[in-house]
């Protein structure tokens, strides 16, 4: 018998959440912080911390949009979630 030969370890699993991470920036994206506001933008940088840096956003709250912003950062420990708003 013969054991499969193992795969090359490429760093992250496909459909990984690093992955997701990776492909996700420069592209617009939802952020949900703890509060349940959401933020839309242009994803331009995120690190290790979850810490985000958008651009062109805008604030939603309870269904509407409440502000605009030009450029937002928001604090890593605040994010909930963070979801693609166009295909990858």
């Amino acid at each position: 018998m013969s054991s499969p030969s193992p795969q090359p370890d490429s760093g992250a699993a496909s459909g990984s959440p690093s992955e997701f991470l990776k492909n996700i920036v420069g592209k617009r994206v939802k952020v949900r912080i703890g509060s349940g506001v959401d933020y839309h933008g242009l994803l331009t940088c995120l690190d290790g911390y979850m810490n985000v840096a958008l651009e062109e956003t805008e604030e939603w709250a309870g269904g509407r949009k409440t502000a605009e912003y030009g450029d937002c950062f928001l604090r890593g420990n605040n994010v909930l979630y963070i979801s693609a708003l166009e295909d990858l």
